[in-house]
C-alpha cells in the first residue's frame, strides 16, 4: 500500500499519508512524472522546495502552507532563522501536473539537489522528497547501518 488515510474519517479527519520509494526520470524538458498514488492527494498542484541533505520536497498546498505559517513565525532576530526561513521560502515554487501527471522542476532547483536523470521519489508523510538516484542509494545504505543507533535515539523521544 503506498499511501495511509487516517481511520477516523467519521470525524472530518483525513490525513493523507505518503509512503513508499518510486524511480523516476527527468526529461529532457526538465519534467518529472509524479506517482499516480501520489497525484490524487496532491490535488491540482503542490509546492516544491528546497530540502534539507541536498533533495527536493514537494508539500501538499495545505501542508504548505502550514510549513510557510511556521516559517513566518520564525525570529527574524536569529541568524539561523532568517537562514533557514529565506532558504525554504524563496527556493519555494507552485508546480501545477500536466495531462500526464509530470511537474517541471525549476533549473534553480535541480543544481540544488544534484537532479540529472535518474531520480528517486520517496513518500515520507506528509511530503514527497525528491532524490538525485545515487545520491539517495548512498544515503539510504548509510541509513540502514545506524539503523540501531537511530532507533536508540529515537526511543529516548518516546518512539
Amino acid at each position: 500500500m503506498d499511501k495511509y488515510v487516517s481511520k477516523y474519517p467519521f470525524l472530518g479527519i483525513t490525513q493523507v499519508m505518503f509512503i513508499g520509494e518510486y524511480r523516476h526520470t527527468i526529461d529532457e524538458k526538465k519534467r518529472l512524472a509524479i506517482p499516480a498514488k501520489f497525484r490524487k492527494d496532491l490535488g491540482r498542484g503542490a509546492v516544491i522546495t528546497r530540502g534539507i541533505d541536498n533533495c527536493l520536497v514537494v508539500y501538499p498546498q495545505k501542508e504548505w502552507e502550514n510549513m510557510a505559517d511556521k516559517l513566518g513565525r520564525l525570529p527574524g532576530s536569529q541568524l539561523e532563522a532568517r537562514g533557514f526561513a529565506r532558504i525554504m521560502l524563496a527556493g519555494a515554487m507552485n508546480v501545477g501536473f500536466d495531462q500526464l501527471g509530470r511537474i517541471l522542476v525549476p533549473d534553480y532547483l535541480k543544481e540544488y539537489a544534484f537532479l540529472k536523470k535518474e531520480v528517486v521519489i520517496t513518500g515520507l508523510y506528509n511530503r514527497l522528497e525528491i532524490w538525485e538516484a545515487a545520491r539517495w542509494n548512498d544515503y539510504k545504505k548509510k541509513a540502514e547501518k545506524e539503523v540501531g543507533d537511530l532507533a536508540s535515539k529515537l526511543g529516548e523521544l518516546g518512539i
